[in-house]
């Protein structure tokens, strides 16, 4: 499939694959990949504040061309005013959950390539909470923005189903 999107959107649950996604989309395209994580997060896992992560935001978006991945539903429907596409990842929480554990085994004690420098993965209580309850509490507010923005996407309930319909191979 060739590729006529400028600025993707990735969104979806903790662990369903966004990260990967946008890693192997941004090879097979070109386009410059953005990590919220790596925005939000400060080394040691200190939260950079509001202002500081909405001034970064605002700098990614003005650029012309980029595939940005992650949540942060606060900063969903301004992303969307930027994008001309958008994936939302739709997975069930215990397949997220399952990949979430798998890495935290795989980058035990290291920090993964799509999260700042010096924040070593964990996986905590309110992270497999957040993640439990992210079907009831924060995916209809963003499908709902998604919905009203006019922006194109398409919902994937299966990894597979992205990476096939980009005419990528799965990794996961």
């Amino acid at each position: 499939m060739d590729i006529p999107y400028r600025r993707i959107l990735i969104a979806g649950c903790g662990g369903s694959g966004k990260s990967t996604l946008a890693r192997r989309l941004g090879e097979r395209t070109g386009l410059p990949v953005v990590h919220l994580d790596r925005l939000w997060w400060l080394p040691g896992w200190v939260e950079r504040s509001r202002e500081g992560f909405d001034a970064l935001l605002e700098r990614e978006l003005a650029k012309p061309a980029w595939i940005i991945e992650g949540n942060y539903a606060r900063t969903f429907p301004r992303r969307l005013r930027y994008a001309d596409f958008c994936v939302f990842l739709d997975l069930d929480a215990e397949t997220c959950l399952e990949s979430a554990k798998r890495r935290v085994t795989q980058y035990a004690g290291r920090t993964r390539p799509d999260m700042t420098e010096g924040c070593p993965e964990r996986m905590d209580g309110e992270f497999k909470l957040w993640i439990r309850d992210f079907a009831q509490n924060t995916r209809p507010g963003m499908l709902r923005a998604l919905e009203d923005s006019g922006v194109p996407y398409k919902i994937f309930t299966a990894r597979r189903a992205a990476y096939e319909w980009f005419g990528l191979e799965e990794t996961l």
